[in-house]
């Protein structure tokens, strides 16, 4: 496991945000800066817990998601937010944790793919245990 970047959610805009429709939320690039902060800015309307809306989340890159979620509080089930990465949410004590998988290996390793959509995980509201 390795850490990837930590999501703060904000209501208030900040430079070099950009939309994702698809998603319903606003997002600065993580890998703008050495210590991979990413800004979240969600729309009044945007299906995510409650606990992903308003608490900081610190994601990793995983192997193995499927065997990584075992066990765990699954409050986003795995999804596919950009090609070539799988990612889910699961609830550690209280806070968001986002785990990460890309489909390439090598795309874990140096957090770069040729998809420029941001590689940011929310995607789904609802919860399962696993």
């Amino acid at each position: 496991m390795k850490f990837n970047h930590i999501g703060i959610p904000t209501t208030e805009s900040k430079e070099g945000e950009i939309y994702l429709e698809h998603l319903k939320m606003h997002v600065t690039d993580h890998e703008s800066n050495p210590f991979g902060i990413q800004w979240m800015r969600f729309d009044d309307d945007a299906p995510y817990p409650e606990i992903v809306r308003t608490l900081p989340h610190a994601a990793f890159v995983v192997q193995g998601l499927t065997r990584a979620l075992m066990g765990q509080k699954v409050i986003i089930p795995p999804n596919s937010p950009s090609k070539g990465l799988t990612v889910a949410f699961i609830e550690v004590q209280g806070a968001p944790i986002e785990l990460m998988e890309y489909a390439d290996t090598t795309a874990a390793e140096s957090d770069t793919t040729t998809d420029t959509t941001p590689k940011s995980g929310l995607f789904l509201k609802e919860t399962v245990e696993m």
